[in-house]
């Protein structure tokens, strides 16, 4: 079974989230969702993008580093949105990364400063119609990303909703979230 470090996207680590993980975990995966807002859950997705704006970006990114300390070197690293930050960037210069899960963004190759490494498997996940992840750049970088990693795959649901995955917020869509959990499981085994 896998070990992941899971992060939240802007809302904060929601109900949602959590009960991602724990249907990770139900499957025999052991998973860790650190809390990079400290507590602060924002019901406006605005509103966390002003709190991560506020705070800087590169200080999520330094907690997320810090929340990988101690973990072994063959953690799959998951992201949701701006938790995509910390897991990419983890998954793209740790050594013994065992994969990355991006969903609902993907950040340029080029950011952190090298390639991606070989052998470190990928999925990114979004719906094919969000603008967030089409306008902001997110769907080129992903179609790169996947070219990049050899063992990569880009799923785009039908839709156009960001965080679609998490049930806790009105975004959230049933059917493409049970099929996003189907091919999380499978690449996880």
């Amino acid at each position: 079974m896998a070990e992941v470090l899971l992060f939240h996207h802007a809302h904060g680590l929601t109900p949602g989230v959590a009960a991602f993980a724990e249907r990770l975990a139900a499957a025999g995966h052991t998973v860790h969702v650190p809390d990079l807002y400290e507590g602060r859950v924002f019901v406006d997705l605005g509103a966390g993008l002003d709190y991560a704006q506020e705070v800087g970006y590169g200080v999520i990114a330094e907690r997320g580093l810090q929340a990988a300390e101690g973990l072994p070197g063959d953690v799959v690293y998951a992201g949701f949105s701006l938790g995509v930050l910390p897991a990419q960037m983890l998954a793209q210069t740790k050594p013994g990364a065992a994969g990355a899960l991006l969903v609902n963004a993907c950040v340029p190759v080029s950011e952190f400063g090298r390639p991606w490494p070989a052998r470190v498997p990928v999925q990114v996940h979004a719906m094919a119609d969000d603008e967030l992840f089409v306008a902001d750049g997110d769907l080129d970088a992903a179609r790169d990303l996947v070219a990049a990693a050899g063992d990569g795959e880009l799923f785009l649901y039908p839709g156009d909703r960001h965080l679609f995955a998490d049930e806790s917020l009105s975004s959230y869509d049933e059917t493409a979230a049970a099929l996003l959990m189907e091919r999380v499981l499978a690449f996880l085994n």
